[in-house]
């Protein structure tokens, strides 16, 4: 593990970046935390910044600071973020998720980054990993402040939400999930706390899906376990499901005019999440690439699958 005791990420220190915590708010008065990433060796006055969020339950961390450092080596300045309601960000009451929020999350990054003087705010960028890839292609459609969006090994968190797993999820199936979640509501008023939904198993047995062993592998050992991520250390309001069952996210993701480059593993159980959101893209601005032999969780962390090089070169050009 990376961490010790002035270095509390999963991923060792870049002797390359300067790492300052920063503090801003988004427009609904919530304090949102992230680390900002500056390159030691900065090539000119105002520079072009990403905003790095995700994975959804992550914090900044674990992935996203992965992202966030890597990138601010190659020349970017860097801000990886704990989005509402989780890890150092603000937001009551914890551990709860919002499409509206969690978009939002994204252009208080764009706000904060405007106005640095080192930034030049014709030149932001947004990158969303897993869940927050969706949230990131949402913001882009509104945000046309974002000249250019990645999103690695994305969910479309509202249509698994509402759909399940493969879309295996009817009408019926759906209507009685929300029967049982507003029925939590309910209790949930009544006892004046929070049910927590189920997360990841503290142990293994062995029968669980591959992807569930996949996030195991890198949420609950050495390799990117922090005691402020949700998905290592902690569960989701259960009732955090309802509005993203009810709020499609992507519903105008074929407006988007700027770049766009989705990334996915060839071997990932989500990569289809990938390929729909990127058959509604316009425009030749627009990229997939899959990932040969990478599964969704490899693209949190594995330095030779997670493809740097291509995403340094897209900023670059899209960030002129």
């Amino acid at each position: 593990m990376a961490k010790t005791n002035d270095w509390d990420k999963t991923f060792p220190k870049s002797d390359k970046v300067n790492i300052e915590k920063v503090h801003f708010k988004n427009r609904y008065g919530i304090e949102l935390t992230g680390d900002l990433y500056i390159p030691k060796e900065k090539s000119e006055a105002k520079m072009p910044a990403i905003a790095i969020c995700g994975p959804f339950g992550a914090v900044k961390e674990q992935a996203s600071g992965l992202y966030a450092q890597t990138l601010a080596e190659r020349g970017f300045i860097t801000l990886a973020f704990d989005p509402s309601f989780t890890g150092e960000s603000g937001g009551e009451p914890r551990n709860v998720a919002s499409p509206d929020i969690n978009t939002e999350d994204f252009s208080a990054a764009v706000d904060y980054l405007s106005i640095r003087e080192d930034v030049n705010p014709e030149r932001i960028g947004i990158l969303g990993i897993c869940g927050f890839g969706g949230f990131g292609l949402n913001a882009a459609a509104m945000d046309t402040r974002i000249k250019a969006t990645v999103a690695s090994t994305m969910y479309d968190m509202t249509r698994v939400s509402a759909n399940g797993y493969f879309d295996s999820m009817d009408e019926n199936a759906r209507y009685a999930l929300k029967e049982s979640l507003n029925k939590q509501r309910t209790e949930d008023y009544k006892t004046g706390s929070y049910a927590k939904a189920a997360g990841l198993p503290d142990k293994l047995t062995g029968e669980e899906p591959q992807f569930v062993q996949d996030y195991y592998g890198y949420y609950k050992t050495k390799r990117g376990f922090h005691p402020r991520s949700i998905n290592s250390n902690g569960n989701w309001n259960t009732t955090s499901t309802l509005s993203l069952i009810n709020m499609p996210i992507l519903a105008y993701s074929g407006e988007i005019r700027n770049a766009v480059l989705i990334i996915h593993g060839e071997k990932a159980h989500s990569k289809y999440f990938s390929e729909d959101a990127f058959k509604k893209l316009k425009g030749d601005n627009k990229e997939l690439l899959i990932v040969p032999d990478a599964n969704h969780v490899d693209l949190y962390d594995n330095m030779e699958k997670i493809p740097f090089d291509k995403i340094a070169e897209f900023f670059q050009t899209n960030l002129k």
